[in-house]
């Protein structure tokens, strides 16, 4: 797990190496084990090593066996070992033990398509000597970040945006149409940034640059075809034998690896089988919240640990805690979400990176599953819209919206009646709805992004276009899959757990597990009321079943009761002060109604004013000052 960035001058004119290590500086915090670069010509490559695999021989860059090829690598690749012994079939000669050195073998042998055969996380450039050819590809559910630029001819990657930015010809401006996508959908969708002009490169695609130009291709795209045929006894097998192949897969590491505990059964799961797979105790970690006794699984998360003989650690994070690190959140993340619990990870990744340099999470069960209570909204939309429309318009949308005050069933409402599959999935995930978003933009806004969200659509729609001929539930999961997943959870479960030195992995997210799950009849998944219904049955064999069948808690904190006292310094910095950026781009009054209303409890506006922070805080961090990461500060 490391960090990884470049630069290829597409013209041929020479990359400077001090340029190269600019950029690899603003990754420091991703390597701290070590650093190394290849300059040649047009093209410059910069690592940062956290060391994981082959501690004393997998250094980078490395090259293939005549130096033609050049790799620097993020991630790991679970199958590298049974890929090597491939390899070595074909003649290829290995000089260390790394998974690194398999990719550029790999791509040796199968050229682009090696990617299909990598089992892991994962996005790495390969500079290729005797082509001019730069090759860079992301992992199938983009767990690891891949950004570019291109300014004229040269073109600049690097797993995070603070990279980029170290060149001062880097332009500093908001993507309009990536704001209208962050208010839409409480996020920024691939291949968009915030930044005008940085991009993503999405899930599962890989890209290749040379003086002719750039060519992007998606490798995955697996279209599910439902399997109506096996037995729910023969795929509650084959489930189990798939999470225990992933599990062992991800265990493998030079160094020990560790497990985020919360109090659900993903993460309990996942310590059982870790329990079985090794003969030390697993260090396990969870956190909870001052003042927030209601939603803390401290105590149940103890008991878990406890059942598996586990060493626990935890941490009671106060609001003091948060405010401390809010001072950098942005500057970690980079990219504003709609996720008031996103920090939360910050202090996991924190405590667990005192312990360990690798912990597996839970994180990707709830998307392919049905995990969420959207996906039972979205199910009830076809009953609810065979309902007369004097009943659904007439009386209960009213009704709803003059005298409930909760956004999220406020939202399910508004999204029920939307006969347009791909606009109902959209109002389900908006906080801010077209109404909303005519008071809340300035005008100049308004002219230039609209405020119906259509922006939000191409990403998405591109997405459903390939699972059209499924039910609407099974579109939804499809889609949060490879969007919502990761370009929020996946997103700052990196960006958090790299600002703590500390690799992520995510067992359920193993490529033949998403593949057999979107395979799976829709009342596999959700049946009537239960969500995730074969995933909690399968669990069974590794957990007692009021544990299976917990309610789940997730990072639920009380960060609104935070905001109203102990944190409400950055309601009045962030947005009601006069030189708040957010003036630029939203209408002042209409943010203060918002707060009054909130704050009055004729409202629930928290996640609203929640993105409002944090697109003040982004907007402070990267827009209003340059010199923090600007190579020529540094220099």
């Amino acid at each position: 797990m490391c960090g990884i960035c470049g630069t290829m001058e597409m013209s041929g004119r020479p990359v400077l190496k001090k340029d190269i290590s600019a950029m690899m500086s603003a990754l420091a915090h991703r390597g701290p084990d070590g650093a190394g670069s290849y300059v040649q010509g047009e093209v410059g490559l910069g690592h940062r090593r956290l060391s994981i695999i082959d501690l004393n021989g997998g250094s980078q860059p490395i090259s293939n066996e005549d130096g033609t090829l050049h790799i620097i690598f993020n991630g790991e690749i679970y199958n590298y070992i049974e890929l090597r012994e491939e390899l070595l079939t074909y003649g290829h000669v290995f000089i260390t033990q790394s998974d690194t050195e398999v990719i550029v073998h790999a791509y040796e042998q199968w050229g682009p398509d090696c990617v299909t055969r990598l089992n892991g996380i994962f996005a790495f450039a390969i500079w290729d000597q005797r082509d001019r050819e730069l090759f860079l590809a992301r992992d199938h559910l983009g767990v690891k970040p891949l950004y570019f630029t291109q300014r004229g001819s040269r073109f600049s990657f690097a797993s995070e945006i603070k990279a980029l930015l170290v060149d001062c010809d880097c332009e500093r401006d908001v993507d309009l149409t990536a704001l209208a996508q962050l208010f839409t959908l409480r996020y920024v969708p691939s291949p968009r940034t915030l930044f005008h002009g940085i991009s993503k490169l999405p899930p599962a695609c890989w890209m290749r640059v040379s003086h002719l130009g750039i060519e992007q291709k998606h490798y995955w795209k697996p279209v599910p075809v439902v399997n109506h045929g096996a037995s729910p006894d023969t795929l509650l097998e084959q489930y189990q034998s798939l999470v225990e192949s992933a599990v062992r897969l991800q265990m493998r590491s030079d160094v020990p690896v560790g497990l985020f505990l919360s109090s659900g059964v993903d993460s309990s799961a996942l310590l059982s089988l870790m329990h079985q797979l090794t003969n030390h105790p697993v260090k396990t970690f969870t956190i909870g919240f001052e003042e927030g006794e209601s939603t803390n699984e401290t105590s149940e998360a103890r008991e878990v640990a406890r059942m598996f003989g586990a060493t626990h650690s935890e941490m009671m994070v106060s609001a003091r805690d948060y405010e401390d690190y809010y001072e950098r959140y942005l500057w970690d993340i980079e990219e504003p979400v709609g996720n008031e619990s996103a920090a939360a990870f910050y202090f996991v990744s924190l405590i667990a990176g005192r312990s360990v340099k690798v912990a597996l999470t839970g994180q990707g069960a709830d998307e392919p599953w049905g995990g969420y209570h959207r996906y039972i909204g979205v199910q009830l939309s076809k009953t609810y819209s065979h309902l007369p429309q004097n009943i659904t318009n007439g009386i209960v949308r009213p009704l709803v919206l003059s005298f409930v005050r909760q956004e999220r069933l406020r939202r399910g409402v508004i999204s029920l009646t939307e006969p347009d599959i791909l606009k109902r999935f959209t109002n389900i995930y908006s906080f801010y709805d077209s109404h909303m978003k005519e008071h809340l933009f300035q005008p100049w806004l308004r002219e230039a992004i609209g405020t119906d969200g259509a922006q939000a659509l191409g990403p998405l729609g591109l997405l459903q276009k390939q699972v059209a001929h499924l039910d609407p539930v099974a579109q939804m999961m499809y889609i949060d899959t490879r969007t919502n997943l990761p370009d929020d959870l996946l997103m700052v479960g990196d960006k958090t757990s790299m600002a703590n030195s500390l690799e992520a992995r995510v067992p359920f997210l193993d490529p033949r597990i998403i593949e057999f799950v979107e395979s799976l009849p829709h009342n596999l998944k959700l049946r009537r009321f239960e969500r995730k219904y074969l995933h909690k049955r399968a669990m069974e064999k590794y957990l007692p079943r009021e544990i299976v069948y917990r309610k789940k808690k997730g990072f639920a904190n009380p960060v609104d009761k935070w905001l109203r006292h102990s944190l409400k310094k950055y309601i009045g910095d962030c947005l009601l002060s006069e030189t708040s950026s957010i003036n630029q781009y939203f209408n002042r009054s209409y943010v203060k109604q918002l707060i009054a209303d909130h704050e009055a409890g004729r409202r629930e506006h928290l996640r609203h004013i929640y993105l409002l922070i944090s697109f003040e805080l982004w907007h402070r961090t990267f827009m209003r000052t340059a010199a923090p990461v600007c190579s020529e500060a540094a220099s």
